[in-house]
C-alpha cells in the first residue's frame, strides 16, 4: 500500500526539525534551528492572558480580527509611509509559514514558474512543489551573497507567474539594498509578474548594515504596491515564535487569493493570540528596535568567536544567521559535518544545502545568534576546543 502522496514523497523532511531532534538527543547545544531562548514583551504575554480570560476562544474571523488587522495597517503606515485598508488589503495567517502557502496555493496553477533567491526558506520548495510549479533559483553567491540581476532576468521566462523574495534573507543575512530592489521591480513590471516578499526579519536589521537606509519594502518603490504581496509575523519582531501570528498586506486583488486559499488550511488563527499582537504592534513599537540591538551585539560575540574557532563567517545585515564555509576544514559536504558536530563539539548547526537546489551551498553552514550570550559563549567555546577537520 503507498502510503504518501507524490506531493510530499518528492520533498525532504524540513532540518529544522532533524537537527534540533538531534541537538535534543544528543544534548547539545542548538546554535541552529532560529528560536530565542527569552520572550518577548511581558505585556503581550499578559494581553494574550486577559484575552483567553475574557472569552476570546472561539473562532475569529477568517481575514482576522479587527483590532489586529488596524495595528497591523498602522503598522505599515508608521514605518513605511503605506496606506492598507485594514478590511480588504490585511489577512492575518498562522503564521508567515502559512502565508507562504496561502500566497503560493492562491496565486500559482501547475505548471507556472516562480523565481526565488537560492538559498532559499525551506517551505518555499515545499509549498511550489505542492502547486505543481517550477522554481527558477537564482543564486546569491558565496562570500558576498549579493543579487546578480543579470541572473535574476535570465530565470524569468513566458511561464514566470512571480517571484518569491526574502529581505532580510534567511539563512546569508544579506539585506537588499534599494538598487537591488529596484532591479527587482523593473523586472517585475517589464514581465507583469506578482511579487510575494517575505519580510519576517523586518525589523531585525543592524546598524551597520549594507544599506544605510536598513530594510526597504518593495511595495514602497514606484509601480510597485499594486503587484506585491508582502508576508511578515510578529514570531520573530517579538520574539514569539511559537504563537504562530503572522500577516499578508497588499492590494485587495491578492490578499483575497490568500483569503481563498487560507480558509481550507486553518480557517482562522488563534483567537487569543490576535489581540496580543495588536498590543504588541500598537503599545510595544520600540521592542524590535531593543531587540536588534541586542541581536548586534551577539551576532558579534558569536562571528567573534567563531573567527577564533576557525570558523570564520560573514558578519550578516540582518536576521539571526551567520554562515561559514567548512571546507577549509577538509569538509565538502555540510550536512556531515553537522551530523558530526555534536559528537565532535557538543554543539549542532543546520547545513545550508537543505535550502539550494544547486551544488552552490554544499559547504556552508548556518549559525544561530538568538540565543542567550552565556549559550553563545558556551557553544563558541566548545566549536574552539574540538578538533573539526574532516
Amino acid at each position: 500500500m503507498r502510503s504518501h502522496a507524490q506531493r510530499v514523497r518528492s520533498i525532504p523532511p524540513t532540518v529544522f526539525s532533524e537537527m534540533s531532534a538531534l541537538a535534543v538527543r544528543t544534548g547539545a547545544i542548538n546554535l541552529g534551528q532560529g528560536f530565542p531562548d527569552v520572550d518577548g514583551p511581558p505585556s503581550v504575554i499578559a494581553a494574550a492572558v486577559e484575552a483567553l480570560e475574557r472569552g476570546a476562544n472561539q473562532y475569529a474571523p477568517g481575514i482576522g480580527v479587527p483590532d489586529l488587522r488596524q495595528a497591523i495597517a498602522r503598522h505599515q503606515h508608521r514605518h513605511y509611509e503605506l496606506d492598507v485598508d485594514p478590511d480588504r488589503e490585511v489577512c492575518v495567517t498562522t503564521g508567515c509559514t502559512e502565508g507562504i502557502a496561502a500566497a503560493l496555493l492562491g496565486l500559482i496553477d501547475p505548471g507556472d514558474e516562480v523565481v526565488v533567491l537560492e538559498p532559499y526558506y525551506d517551505s518555499y520548495l515545499a509549498m511550489i512543489e505542492m502547486c505543481g510549479a517550477v522554481r527558477r533559483p537564482v543564486t546569491l553567491q558565496a562570500p558576498d551573497f549579493r543579487l546578480d540581476v543579470d541572473a535574476l532576468r535570465a530565470a524569468v521566462g513566458p511561464r514566470t507567474r512571480a517571484m518569491l523574495i526574502n529581505t532580510p534573507h534567511n539563512p546569508t543575512g544579506t539585506v537588499l539594498t534599494r538598487a537591488e530592489l529596484v532591479a527587482v521591480a523593473d523586472v517585475a513590471i517589464e514581465h507583469d509578474l506578482v511579487v510575494i516578499t517575505d519580510e519576517v526579519y523586518e525589523h531585525l536589521v543592524f546598524d551597520d548594515a549594507t544599506s544605510a537606509e536598513g530594510h526597504v519594502p518593495i511595495a514602497t518603490l514606484p509601480g510597485m504596491w499594486e503587484r506585491t504581496l508582502t508576508l511578515s509575523s510578529a514570531g520573530k519582531s517579538y520574539s514569539f515564535t511559537g504563537w504562530k501570528v503572522g500577516w499578508a498586506t497588499g492590494p485587495p486583488d491578492l490578499v483575497s487569493a490568500v483569503v481563498a486559499a487560507k480558509q481550507w488550511l486553518t480557517f482562522t488563527s488563534g483567537a487569543p493570540l490576535q489581540p496580543a499582537v495588536a498590543h504588541a504592534l500598537d503599545h510595544e513599537p520600540d521592542w524590535p528596535r531593543e531587540l536588534a540591538r541586542s541581536l548586534q551585539s551577539r551576532r558579534d560575540l558569536l562571528v567573534t568567536g567563531l573567527a577564533a574557532a576557525g570558523l570564520a563567517a560573514r558578519v550578516p545585515e540582518g536576521t539571526y544567521f551567520a554562515t561559514t564555509d567548512i571546507r577549509h576544514l577538509g569538509w565538502e559536504d555540510g550536512r556531515a559535518f553537522c551530523l558530526a558536530l555534536p559528537e565532535r563539539a557538543g554543539v549542532v548547526a543546520i547545513p545550508n544545502q537543505a535550502f539550494y537546489d544547486s551544488a552552490a551551498g554544499r559547504h556552508l553552514v548556518r549559525w544561530a545568534f538568538c540565543k542567550q550570550p552565556d549559550l553563545i559563549s558556551e557553544g563558541v567555546r566548545r566549536l574552539a576546543a574540538a578538533d573539526l577537520t574532516a
